[in-house]
């Protein structure tokens, strides 16, 4: 097998000039480990990495440090949102899609991306909807974003979730990448083997139906263990891309799990056997608590979708307490897209409400995230050695996480030792402007 590290060849941003440091003082440091805050923290960057974490060293001169006190302030590693879909918005309707210019939907997504950055996500998994032109554009500097890790697709069967023809077999939408179905075991390697080709980070399968199609139900069962089986052998003779599962009822939750998926995205309908086989299988859950408690409007969405948002959402309430109670792995993930984009860090808030300390739920948003996506050797924790993705805030999330949710309280993001927002003039300097956007 290949290395896992293979993958990380992605990481780069277009590279700051390293012979420039920074050296962070007097800030309130929660490094994203789980670790008690650090009170009067320091924090120095060079280039594009952490060479110091820790301890305000009031004898120690970093020379030719740009030195910036934050005092009153909270320093976080960047934010991991491990599922969002950037090229989509579930509330625009069909006639305002088939009405845009190609072009326009381009643009809109580059904004999108952007904004997101800015709400202190500085890493993003996106499960399906964008190809890896975007990703590529933001590795280059051509336009600001999260570094992207890509499904391209989500997998199912005919008449599964990522089928997108109603009943009358009329298509709904586009295949952004190729199409998804896959009914046969030649199916399933075929296209993985695809995916692999197109430059897929991970592979998303649908194991369960949704909420959001029109010609299925989240208690449908989609793509089986078995077929999970293959794409893994399938992976694991490349860069080992793991597996993620949307799986919302309980039947698509157990033959994700059996599968031997990373992750299960959603997951409402988790009872006691699957969060022991979790358990005992180290499988994350990524529970999208975004897009789970959120009923929209009744009049921007179809009469369907609707009326199996107001019912899965209890579901959700109750069963994803449940989980998190029985101390189920997290990571924090949105589902932007099917909720509205740049709100990213509302989800801690979201986490907090349904179980988690202020403390774990950051830690789920950071370390765990990255090591679901496996950058935990270079993200999710401000730690010399790692990248200096970093996110400031003027409040104490421990105290108030939900305050972080609004962007305009995140302060100033750093990325890869890149300051890319700089509310409040913190800095006194320019943060990296925007190539989209404005």
């Amino acid at each position: 097998m290949i290395p896992v590290d293979a993958h990380v060849a992605r990481l780069p941003l277009t590279p700051v000039d390293r012979t420039v440091s920074v050296r962070l003082v007097h800030a309130r440091l929660i490094d994203g480990s789980g670790s008690d805050p650090i009170a009067d923290a320091e924090v120095v960057i060079e280039g594009d990495r952490i060479s110091y974490a820790g301890s305000y060293r009031a004898s120690v001169t970093v020379e030719a440090a740009t030195e910036v006190d934050l005092s009153g302030r909270t320093v976080l590693p960047g934010f991991i949102d491990t599922h969002l879909h950037m090229g989509s918005d579930l509330e625009t309707s069909d006639a305002e899609l088939a009405a845009a210019y190609g072009s326009q939907k381009v643009l809109g997504t580059a904004v999108t991306i952007r904004r997101t950055l800015l709400a202190g996500v500085t890493t993003a998994r996106d499960l399906g909807g964008i190809d890896a032109g975007f990703r590529e554009s933001i590795a280059d500097g051509t336009i600001l974003g999260p570094r992207l890790h890509l499904a391209l697709s989500a997998l199912s069967p005919t008449g599964g979730h990522s089928d997108y023809h109603l009943p009358s077999g009329a298509p709904t939408r586009s295949f952004a990448t190729l199409d998804p179905i896959v009914d046969t075991d030649d199916d399933v390697r075929r296209t993985t083997r695809l995916l692999v080709r197109y430059g897929a980070d991970v592979i998303k399968v649908c194991t369960s139906g949704g909420v959001s199609s029109p010609s299925d139900l989240p208690t449908d069962v989609g793509v089986p263990a078995e077929h999970i089986k293959i794409i893994r052998a399938e992976t694991g003779k490349r860069q080992g891309q793991p597996v993620a599962a949307h799986a919302q009822g309980i039947q698509g939750i157990l033959e994700a799990v059996r599968g031997g998926v990373a992750s299960v995205e959603h997951g409402y309908e988790i009872d006691s056997e699957a969060i022991d086989l979790m358990l005992a299988n180290e499988t994350t859950l990524v529970p999208t608590l975004s897009a789970a408690l959120r009923v929209p409007d009744p009049k921007l969405v179809p009469d369907y979708l609707y009326q199996k948002k107001v019912r899965w959402s209890a579901v959700a309430r109750e069963h994803i307490a449940a989980a998190l109670s029985a101390g189920v792995k997290v990571a924090l993930g949105t589902d932007s897209g099917v909720c509205p984009h740049g709100r990213n860090l509302a989800e801690l808030g979201h986490l907090v409400e349904l179980g988690l300390s202020p403390m774990q739920a950051i830690v789920a948003g950071t370390s765990s995230a990255a090591e679901l996506l496996r950058l935990d050797d270079h993200l999710g924790t401000v730690t010399a050695g790692k990248l200096a993705d970093l996110v400031i805030i003027d409040s104490d999330p421990l105290t108030a996480i939900t305050t972080i949710g609004d962007p305009d309280a995140v302060g100033a993001v750093l990325q890869g030792g890149r300051l890319v927002k700089d509310l409040h003039g913190w800095f006194g300097i320019p943060p990296a402007l925007p190539a989209i956007g404005g």
